[in-house]
C-alpha cells in the first residue's frame, strides 16, 4: 500500500522537515523491519536527508541552490521555472532509508526534508514500506 504525506510551502523556495510525517507512515504500516522508499510526485521539487538540528543549515543550502542555478531570463520555459526543475533534477525525487524495530534509521543529526523549488504550493509524497511485520 502506498500512503501519501501532504506538504505545503509557504516560499518559492523552501525546505520542509517531513521526518514525522515518514515515521507516522512506517508506525501505522506495521511493519518493524524493511524499507521505506520516499517520491516526490513533481517536477519541481525533490527531497534530501541533511542536518536537522541546525537551520543555519537549511538556509545555506537554499541560499546555495539559488547561486548554483538562478531564475534567470535566459531560461526558454513559457512558465518561468525551469530553474526549479533543473533542482529537482539535481538533487532527486526519490529516497530509501532502512527500518528497524519500526523506526526509520538515521544518523543522530539527519532528518528528511521534502525540497520546494517552485512554491508556494501544496505537494505529495508517496511513501512505500515494504519488509517484516
Amino acid at each position: 500500500m502506498i500512503r501519501y504525506i501532504t506538504v505545503k510551502s509557504r516560499s518559492r523556495t523552501e525546505l520542509i522537515n517531513i521526518t514525522e510525517q515518514v515515521q507516522e507512515a512506517v508506525r501505522v504500516s506495521k511493519i518493524t523491519h524493511g524499507l521505506c522508499h520516499l517520491f516526490v510526485l513533481h517536477t519541481t521539487a525533490g527531497i534530501t536527508i541533511n542536518e536537522g538540528a541546525d537551520p543555519a543549515v537549511q538556509r545555506d543550502m537554499v541560499n546555495f541552490f539559488d547561486k548554483l542555478v538562478p531564475n534567470d531570463p535566459y531560461f526558454t520555459h513559457a512558465e518561468g521555472n525551469s530553474d526549479a526543475h533543473i533542482k529537482s533534477s539535481i538533487v532527486g525525487t526519490a529516497k530509501t532509508i532502512f527500518v528497524e524495530n519500526s523506526r526509520l534509521v538515521l544518523g543522530t543529526w539527519q532528518a528528511i526534508y521534502f525540497w520546494e523549488f517552485d512554491g508556494p504550493r501544496e505537494r505529495r509524497v508517496a511513501v512505500k514500506i515494504s519488509g517484516d511485520s
